[in-house]
């Protein structure tokens, strides 16, 4: 299937990049903050992986057959709508910072160096996931976003969602690595 090769293409580029960019790098740089307000590489990896697994029980749900789609996902405007929007934020030429929801923010305390093998692995375990829903894309799922139930949008989208906001964030964590360049 195309978009599994896709999906799964985007996420080993991710990792790749992830690994050969920042796989090296001391704790010390890995937790370097450019300002108070803005996340080090590392709160960059671990806010990916902890909205990427947010995602996991409803994967879950929809392989046992206990999703319940919400009301609002009944509604196909609303649900193309909302997966558009989001596709639009997390897009990875978007400069526009966003705040993330509480359950999403990364540690606020000195995380690891291994967060680059954690990240690695957590990749892993994500393309496994994503690929054992397959034969789901088909049956035009809708889900709702792990941290509102009125937030609605096809599985697909919520794939695309997942794949667009590893690459936005990655373009972030450059942008650590460039600050802190800059800074010695």
């Amino acid at each position: 299937m195309e978009r599994m090769t896709h999906w799964n293409h985007k996420i080993q580029k991710t990792t790749a990049s992830i690994m050969t960019e920042f796989g090296k790098l001391s704790e010390e740089d890995l937790n370097w903050k450019p300002g108070p307000d803005r996340w080090s590489i590392a709160q960059v990896m671990d806010h990916v992986m902890t909205t990427n697994e947010s995602y996991f029980p409803i994967f879950d749900q929809i392989k046992e057959d206990t999703y319940t789609t919400p009301l609002m996902g009944r509604i196909p405007f609303i649900t193309s709508m909302m997966g558009k929007m989001i596709l639009k934020y997390v897009n990875p030429g978007m400069k526009k910072k966003t705040k993330t929801f509480r359950p999403w923010e990364p540690a606020q305390s000195r995380i690891s160096a291994d967060i680059t093998g954690r990240f690695q692995q957590h990749q892993q375990d994500l393309m496994v996931r994503i690929n054992s829903l397959e034969k789901y894309l088909d049956r035009k799922y809708i889900i709702s976003s792990p941290i509102n139930r009125n937030i609605v949008y096809s599985l697909d989208d919520a794939i695309e969602i997942i794949v667009a906001h590893e690459e936005r964030h990655l373009n972030q964590a450059r942008e650590v690595l460039e600050a802190r360049k800059l800074s010695e």
